[in-house]
């Protein structure tokens, strides 16, 4: 490539990093890192204080489907570390910055403690436990008008495996979301393509006015996860 004179080339394209190979480092573990290192999400996270690149897949949903609005209820369910309950709380504005608008809330949970964020209420739960549900309604003191997942099963390193885990998850998440979500409410969650959607889909066409499958730009391309996106609860 040819630079114009006086030019140091500085600021035209933005240079991949390259990782080498550590002694003791897996080459799987080095492309991860590459690719860490090279994504745009990534850095975009950093600069905007987002605990995750993930937080962009929530942002990128909610931007077309609109569920998270000033004065909802929502319960983030897997929510370490932290990125989809920090959109949440700007968006149905938590913290009340946004004058005039009703102010919402943000519940999230995790089997693991989660460092505390400014506008959401954070629990450590088991969400298969028996009485989560009534815990969850405790918290919010009533129903919830969004119940979004990002959780995903602990990689087996078996595609059909795995697949069928995090579809199990779902199921587990939609169920509770029937029993907190309020008339009207919207459940979001990850899922994993690999042909075991389809009890998913009937079970949520069944209780949904609508049900989308989408995948969403911050979601890479060579990931086989996309999202449910179920709107219009009918209870």
């Amino acid at each position: 490539m040819t630079e114009k004179k006086g030019s140091s080339g500085r600021g035209q394209r933005d240079l991949k990093v390259k990782v080498k190979t550590a002694r003791g480092r897996r080459l799987s573990s080095t492309r991860w890192l590459e690719r860490q290192l090279n994504d745009p999400y990534v850095k975009r996270a950093k600069a905007e204080g987002y605990r995750g690149r993930a937080a962009f897949k929530i942002l990128e949903l909610d931007d077309k489907y609109r569920f998270l609005v000033p004065g909802a209820r929502v319960v983030d369910l897997g929510c370490a570390p932290g990125g989809w309950c920090q959109v949440a709380v700007k968006r149905v504005n938590a913290l009340g910055e946004k004058s005039g608008k009703a102010i919402g809330t943000v519940l999230g949970v995790d089997l693991q403690e989660v460092e505390p964020i400014a506008g959401a209420e954070l629990h450590q739960l088991d969400f298969l436990a028996d009485d989560a549900d009534e815990l969850v309604k405790g918290w919010l003191g009533g129903r919830a008008d969004v119940v979004m997942s990002d959780m995903a099963a602990a990689s087996s390193g078996h595609k059909q495996t795995d697949h069928l885990r995090i579809i199990a998850l779902c199921e587990a998440a939609a169920a509770l979301a029937f029993d907190v979500l309020d008339e009207g409410g919207t459940f979001v969650a990850k899922v994993l393509a690999g042909g075991a959607e389809s009890g998913l889909q009937s079970l949520l066409k069944q209780r949904f006015a609508k049900v989308a499958n989408v995948k969403p730009p911050a979601s890479r391309s060579d990931s086989s996860e996309k999202f449910v996106v179920a709107t219009g609860f009918r209870g």
